[in-house]
């Protein structure tokens, strides 16, 4: 199976299925040094654990890491980082009336048309468990990240049409509600409004907003490595995920050249904007201001109602889908988009070294004086 890799410069590959026996990623490309424990990356796989509340799945798992090799007495090595989750909570009989048939919304019948053959258990690869390889390794690049005075912070900017403005944002709020948005007032709508999805058998989709600080200006390829171009690609390779936008956005159709222009500012020889509706990206490099990213959620697929399908065999049929599934994606699914957004940072910054002759020179120069 090709395409479970991601990155360059600093590249991970994840591994494992929903219902097999653990789960995990390999990280190679991060420099040695760089302080590390797995407590850094627990701290991200418990945003994304399942069992939280009554709007994720209530499979219980712990999702405790395991670091196999690439950490030595708290420190990177600079050899790959190999990290393991095991599953414990598997119920794969909850799967057996979709072993013959297709689950509408899932990738159930695209896996047999490529492949010929698939693992029903929860989806196998296609799960959202897959996720956990990109969150324990998101939790080390966003580590890297914090060294150099970089910080991610994700959240859910809206569930169903209940939609938190930027008016009324409080990041100190994230953590405070289930459901990860940046009010708590709107959260407590959005539980209603979940709720009343819950009620009626159904799930609800949403939007993740992702906003990057520190980045310096000059990050990025201006071809097909652009910087919001990776992001794109990033966060659309995660499951549930069905559009990304930069800045503005899908906004810019509706936009004129006078309004959407970001105008430049000097300030003692800093070099600024004064909007930022290009979303800190121009040509597909960074310019040092806010990088702005939002990623539009599907609803779970995965409900109880009937629904229309066909088996194998190509004969009409309805399924009703049992097991344990979360009401709406998004919550869970902020760490993702936060882990994915991570890693591409810290690839394009280590690619970002050889961009200069001078950035090579001053390197070297000073290792070498320093013999």
């Amino acid at each position: 199976m090709a395409g479970s890799t991601y990155g360059t410069a600093f590249s991970i590959t994840t591994w494992g299925e929903s219902h097999g026996p653990a789960i995990g990623a390999v990280i190679d490309g991060c420099p040695a040094g760089l302080t590390l424990s797995e407590e850094d990356i627990q701290r991200f796989l418990d945003r994304r654990k399942p069992g939280q509340n009554k709007y994720t799945t209530a499979r219980n798992e712990s999702d405790k890491i395991e670091i196999l090799s690439g950490i030595f007495e708290g420190k990177t090595t600079g050899t790959p980082i190999s990290l393991l989750v095991r599953n414990q909570d598997q119920r794969s009989r909850d799967y057996g009336r979709i072993r013959e048939c297709y689950r509408p919304g899932h990738a159930d019948y695209t896996f047999d048309a490529k492949y010929g053959f698939r693992d029903y258990r929860g989806g196998g690869r296609s799960s959202g468990r897959e996720t956990i390889g990109r969150v324990a390794a998101g939790a080390v690049a966003s580590r890297l990240l914090q060294q150099l005075g970089i910080r991610i912070t994700a959240y859910t900017k809206a569930i169903g049409n209940i939609e938190v403005p930027e008016s009324d944002y409080d990041y100190g709020c994230i953590l405070t509600n289930p459901l990860y948005m940046p009010n708590n007032s709107y959260a407590e709508a959005a539980a209603d409004y979940l709720d009343n999805c819950i009620h009626k058998q159904d799930s609800s989709g949403g939007m993740i907003e992702c906003v990057i600080d520190g980045m310096p200006a000059g990050v990025g390829e201006p071809v097909f490595n652009k910087l919001d171009a990776n992001l794109a690609r990033a966060v659309m390779s995660i499951g549930a995920v069905k559009g990304v936008e930069i800045g503005d956005g899908f906004a810019v159709t509706c936009a004129a050249g006078s309004s959407n222009n970001d105008a430049f500012c000097a300030d003692e020889g800093h070099i600024s904007k004064k909007t930022n509706h290009a979303g800190g990206t121009l040509g597909g490099i960074s310019d040092g201001s806010r990088i702005i990213l939002r990623a539009a959620v599907k609803p779970t697929p995965s409900i109880s109602q009937e629904q229309e399908t066909v088996d194998q065999k190509g004969k009409n049929t309805s399924l009703i889908i049992t097991g344990r599934h979360d009401p709406v994606i998004v919550p869970r699914a902020v760490v993702v988009v936060e882990s994915m957004a991570a890693v591409t940072i810290a690839d394009l910054l280590i690619a970002n070294l050889s961009s200069r002759m001078e950035y090579l020179e001053q390197f070297y120069q000073r290792y070498t004086h320093s013999r």
